[in-house]
């Protein structure tokens, strides 16, 4: 038997295998409240044999919401959250839900208000102008991620992932990027990463029990770097890790990249001008015609490789050696989960490969040379924006055009690969 499909004890919670599913966004909630198709792909994931699935990404509060079909804790869902962690804990895994706030990726519409940020100014993302936000707002959010919590150990959770990477709001504190502030929450790193402790604090709290022990697990996902000149870098991220492991965390996720500024070093490949374009609704024409005439320019390829964290994230390893990281990013076999574990990482997390296939680990566990079916092209990432994200494969809308496109990319992406092959000879 292969140690991916082993125990493994995170905290107070026991994995039944090294497996989780990473909080890639699923747009799966209509009204912001859990919709049947997230219960049924989530129910589908722990039947596929994964070790904990994770429910993706979930505003605190309203001002955190950067969709409209995205999840927002607040009472009135517990019950609804209730049968879905019920019906995961039925197939034998454990259920995750990562809480977040989008700060300046957001607009009125969605979030309710002028959308928040570490600092005042424009965002070209939503397009929007952005509110910075004063001591008494940034109080309450990090109150809300207590107040959250609360609610999904209600609903039967097994672990909340504090989402602090990705250019979120609270990678907007930490990185020097989008932290232009003069008071105790901007220059220093120690003031950068103020707002993330209070954050985290609340949820250590509202997690534990009287001895200090926890009621559930408790994960950080942290970039390792984000990916572009003049945000952060591999070494003031490792001090963010160690803040982190202070502050009583159980397990940090090692990811990378700025949604707003560098999208493709998170995901990896094209950026999906074509699925984006079709599924942007009509009253975005102008979000159309930009996308179509410079989304390549704005986001250009990066390519695809297995294990593409991997480089950096050994440094985390390294410097923190009696952290438990997570490792996420181009596991697409089971001989590069094998890999991830020979280098010291316990656990990793996959998201296109279980979006692709939800049997993806189950036929793992059969076959050790199984490889995922995904190819990369993103037209899931596309589709996310405006409808839930599904891999073409599934896809029962997809179109004869979007179709070609997709072979077009696929073929794009083959070369590429080779050519990536032969300059490694």
């Amino acid at each position: 038997m292969s140690e991916i499909f082993t125990p493994f004890q995170l905290g107070p919670i026991t994995l039944r295998n090294r497996t989780i599913r990473s909080a890639a966004f699923e747009a799966m909630c209509p009204g912001n409240r859990p919709g049947k198709e997230l219960f049924d792909y989530h129910t589908a994931v722990a039947r596929g044999g994964i070790g904990m699935t994770t429910v993706a990404y979930a505003a605190v509060c309203q001002s955190g919401l950067s969709f409209e079909n995205q999840l927002w804790v607040r009472p009135e869902i517990v019950p609804e959250l209730r049968k879905l962690t019920d019906a995961i804990h039925a197939e034998g895994a454990k259920a995750s839900i990562q809480l977040g706030h989008c700060g300046n990726m957001s607009h009125r519409r969605t979030c309710g208000c002028m959308p928040l940020g570490a600092t005042s100014g424009f965002n070209l993302y939503s397009p929007t102008f952005v509110h910075g936000m004063n001591k008494a707002e940034i109080e309450e959010v990090a109150k809300a991620f207590g107040t959250a919590t609360e609610l999904l150990i209600q609903a039967g959770f097994d672990c909340v992932e504090v989402h602090a990477g990705h250019g979120y709001l609270i990678s907007q504190f930490l990185s020097p990027y989008t932290n232009h502030r003069k008071d105790e929450f901007g220059g220093s790193l120690e003031n950068r990463m103020r707002f993330m402790e209070m954050c985290i604090k609340e949820v250590v709290k509202a997690a534990s029990n009287e001895d200090g022990s926890h009621k559930i697990a408790i994960t950080c996902k942290l970039n390792t770097r984000d990916g572009f000149k003049g945000g952060q870098e591999v070494d003031e991220l490792i001090e963010v890790a160690r803040r982190m492991q202070q502050l009583g965390v159980d397990a940090i996720t090692l990811s990378g990249g700025f949604v707003s500024r560098a999208p493709m070093y998170v995901m990896r490949g094209q950026f999906p001008v074509r699925s984006l374009v079709h599924y942007l609704p009509w009253r975005q024409w102008w979000l159309k015609i930009c996308v179509l005439l410079g989304g390549k320019i704005v986001s250009p390829t990066v390519p695809f490789k297995p294990l593409f964290f991997m480089e950096d994230s050994l440094k985390f390893r390294k410097a923190l050696p009696d952290m438990t990281f997570i490792y996420v990013g181009g596991v697409i076999s089971r001989e590069g989960a094998e890999k991830v574990l020979e280098n010291g990482f316990p656990l990793f997390q996959m998201g296109r490969a279980v979006l692709e296939d939800t049997d993806f680990v189950n036929k793992m566990a059969a076959d050790e040379k199984h490889c995922s079916g995904c190819k990369h092209v993103n037209f899931c990432v596309g589709r996310m924006y405006s409808r839930s994200m599904q891999c073409h494969k599934h896809c029962e809308d997809i179109t004869p055009a979007l179709l070609r496109n997709v072979a077009r990319v696929e073929r794009q992406n083959a070369r590429m690969e080779k050519k990536a092959f032969r300059n490694c000879l």
